[in-house]
């Protein structure tokens, strides 16, 4: 078997494109007065997301990458890497994206990781840097567990996750409309993603794809953006704040703040790590099929307060 393969760190060698393209749509932006505006304390909080992240991955990867290689000892497979093998590879790990991102908004102890990508009131490239900086306390890696044992080689594997990633820059823009139908038809597209990252009720919990929209239509998550209702960016109860540390961590303390509450039962201590966020055992708060089902006028969905449910996406 192929041990020592190794591939490019593609997303380090994007990074100066990355930066070249925030500036492009600055420029844009300022001269034309359409497509988004910047925030400079949002954005540079964007940016310290985005280097916190490469900085935990420099100091965590060891876990993720000697998970792979226990499974990749074990694993009789080895498919080569043939480019149909890495093309074959990049489509399945994108499918394994679509549902580790999907779990992240539906279950509080991974949303805890990815709440911060979703904390910014603005949506521009900067928006696409802000990422987690406890990605691997969440044990999503176990999810591409199934692709090494099937015989892709794990370099391969963090390769195209993050030829993955590297496509997912350019969608957080407001600068681009609507690409031709076919595009939209199978490829995320800013207009796909301006719904995943909007608070409006109708926008929760949609469009969870990476590249490929056609897990969202497969799935029944696909939601387009209405012409008629412009994506409110943020969350639905959104920070009030450009502290890096409050937007990495504030959802795992208010996790264990209510893992602790006195006299609850263990299942319900269970519940809020692993329950949709909004879930609470009191119904105090709403989660995202409540504030659904409530903006559609459903009486059994909660009162007009519960709204305010603490740190739902803005999907």
């Amino acid at each position: 078997m192929t041990d020592q393969l190794t591939y490019p760190d593609v997303v380090q060698w994007a990074v100066p494109i990355f930066i070249a393209a925030i500036l492009v749509e600055l420029i844009w932006i300022h001269i034309s007065g359409r497509g988004g505006r910047y925030e400079t304390r949002d954005a540079v909080t964007s940016l310290i997301m985005g280097a916190g992240n490469v900085a935990s991955g420099i100091a965590l990867g060891f876990i993720a990458w000697g998970f792979f290689m226990a499974l990749w000892a074990i694993t009789p497979l080895d498919l080569g890497t043939s480019l149909w093998v890495v093309a074959l590879c990049f489509v399945l790990d994108d499918l394994r994206y679509y549902w580790v991102h999907r779990f992240g908004h539906r279950i509080r102890w991974v949303w805890a990781s990815h709440v911060n990508h979703h904390s910014s009131q603005h949506y521009n490239l900067t928006t696409a840097l802000r990422q987690t900086w406890t990605g691997t306390f969440t044990f999503m890696m176990v999810v591409r567990a199934p692709l090494i044992l099937m015989g892709f080689h794990p370099a391969m594997v963090l390769f195209v996750g993050g030829l993955n990633l590297i496509y997912q820059f350019w969608i957080h823009t407001e600068t681009i409309g609507r690409m031709p139908r076919w595009v939209e038809a199978v490829m995320n597209t800013p207009s796909h993603h301006r719904v995943h990252h909007g608070r409006n009720p109708r926008y929760l919990d949609a469009n969870y794809a990476g590249v490929f929209i056609i897990w969202d239509r497969m799935f029944g998550t696909f939601v387009p953006e209405d012409a008629t209702e412009k994506p409110d960016y943020g969350l639905v109860q959104n920070l009030g704040t450009f502290n890096p540390i409050r937007v990495a961590f504030h959802e795992w303390v208010a996790i264990f703040r209510d893992l602790f509450r006195p006299g609850l039962t263990w299942r319900e201590r269970w519940n809020y790590a692993v329950k949709p966020p909004g879930w609470s055992h009191d119904g105090s708060r709403l989660t995202s099929d409540q504030i659904k089902a409530q903006a559609m006028g459903d009486p059994s969905a909660g009162a007009a307060s519960d709204y305010a449910a603490p740190n739902r996406p803005a999907s």
